[in-house]
C-alpha cells in the first residue's frame, strides 16, 4: 500500500488504539470516526460516520430500547454509508455491526476507485489479552508492526507492575475483597467481559459473575449479566463500583442520586460496604483499548489502598472509604 493510508475508526477503542501507534506518523490519517470516538481529544474534529438508536433518558427507558431494537434484530446503531464511500478509507476498524457488511458496502467504491480492496479490521476483544491482541492486530494493517509491539510492551510492563504491586499486597495479609462492578443500574448489569478479570487482578472478586477461569484469571468472562439487588445484597461485597456503561462521571453521578439513592435496595448494600466509588465507565472501563491500564491502576490502587499508582486525574469520586 504506497501513499498515505486513510483509516477509519467504527468504534471507540479503535480511535485509541491507531493513536497510540501511530503518533504523529503523516503516513496514517484517520478521517472518520464514530459517535463515541472523543479521544484522544483530536479527533472530535472528524467526520462522525454513526448513531445510536437509542436516546438516553434514564437507564431503566434505555434497557427498554435496547431490548426492543435487539428483540426485533435491529442493530443499536445507524451507518452514513454515503459519507462512509466518499472518504475513501484504506483500512476500518470496526467490530461485528448487526445487519451491516462494511466489506460489501465497500464493494462498488472499490471496484470503481482502485484494483485492491479496502482493509476490513475486526475487533471483538473479551479479555485484557484480547485487547493486546487487537493492537497487534491493527499495528499489522497500518504496516506498523514495529510501532504496535512498542506500544504493547510498554502496556504489558504497567500491567506487570500493577500486578507486582497486587502480590505484594497478598502477601502482606490482604484478603481479597468482594466487589460488585454496577455497569448498568436500572435494571442491575454486573460487569463482563474484561471487567471481572481487571478486578481479580487487583485483588478483588466480583460477586456473582467472576471471570471464566477464577483464580488464574487469564481469561475475560462473558456478557454483563442481568442480575436481581437481593441478590448482591445476600453476597454482602465490601466494595461498590458505580460505572454505568457509557455514561461520563456527571451522568454517572445523577444516576446515583436520582436512581440508586431512592431505591429501596441500595440503602442497605450501601451500608454494608467499606468502599463506594463513582467511575466515568465511558472513558475507562467499557472501551476495549489502551486505558483499560489505567483501569486495572486504578482498581489496584482502590481495593489496595495504593493511591500512588492510580494514573493522575483518573475521573472518579469516592463517596465511602
Amino acid at each position: 500500500m504506497m501513499g498515505v493510508k486513510r483509516v477509519v475508526s467504527l468504534l471507540p477503542s479503535a480511535a485509541e488504539i491507531i493513536s497510540l501507534i501511530v503518533g504523529n506518523n503523516p503516513s496514517v490519517q484517520l478521517v472518520g470516526r464514530s459517535h463515541e470516538d472523543d479521544y484522544p481529544p483530536s479527533v472530535t474534529t472528524l467526520p462522525i460516520l454513526t448513531a445510536p438508536k437509542t436516546k438516553f433518558t434514564t437507564t431503566a427507558d434505555v434497557d427498554v430500547q435496547v431490548s426492543n431494537l435487539l428483540a426485533e434484530g435491529n442493530s443499536l446503531y445507524t451507518l452514513d454509508i454515503a459519507l462512509l464511500k466518499s472518504l475513501r478509507p484504506d483500512i476500518v476498524i470496526t467490530q461485528n455491526i448487526k445487519n451491516i457488511n462494511i466489506k460489501l458496502i465497500l464493494f462498488d467504491y472499490s471496484t470503481a476507485h482502485r484494483k485492491t480492496e479496502p482493509i476490513i479490521v475486526t475487533l471483538n476483544p473479551l479479555s485484557i489479552e484480547d485487547v493486546i491482541s487487537s493492537i497487534s492486530d491493527v499495528g499489522k494493517a497500518l504496516e506498523m508492526i514495529e510501532e504496535s509491539s512498542r506500544a504493547i510492551s510498554m502496556l504489558r510492563s504497567r500491567i506487570n507492575h500493577a500486578r507486582d504491586l497486587v502480590n505484594q499486597s497478598i502477601a502482606s495479609g490482604r484478603k481479597r475483597s468482594k466487589v460488585a462492578f454496577f455497569e448498568w443500574t436500572s435494571p442491575i448489569y454486573l460487569g463482563g467481559h474484561w471487567t471481572p478479570q481487571l478486578i481479580r487482578w487487583s485483588n478483588g472478586i466480583q460477586v456473582l459473575a467472576d471471570c471464566k477461569d477464577g483464580d488464574t484469571a487469564e481469561m475475560g468472562a462473558p456478557p454483563s449479566v442481568r442480575v436481581p439487588p437481593e441478590d448482591i445484597i445476600r453476597e454482602k461485597p465490601e466494595i461498590l463500583i458505580v460505572c454505568p456503561c457509557g455514561l461520563n462521571l456527571d451522568a454517572t453521578r445523577k444516576e446515583y442520586e436520582e436512581t440508586l439513592l431512592p431505591s429501596n435496595w441500595w440503602p442497605p448494600l450501601a451500608k454494608y460496604a467499606s468502599k463506594i466509588a463513582l467511575v466515568d465507565g465511558n472513558q475507562m472501563f467499557n472501551r476495549s483499548g489502551p486505558r483499560l491500564v489505567d483501569a486495572l491502576e486504578w482498581l489496584v490502587g482502590y481495593i489496595n489502598d495504593i493511591p500512588e499508582v492510580i494514573p493522575k486525574n483518573f475521573p472518579w469520586e469516592n463517596l465511602k472509604s
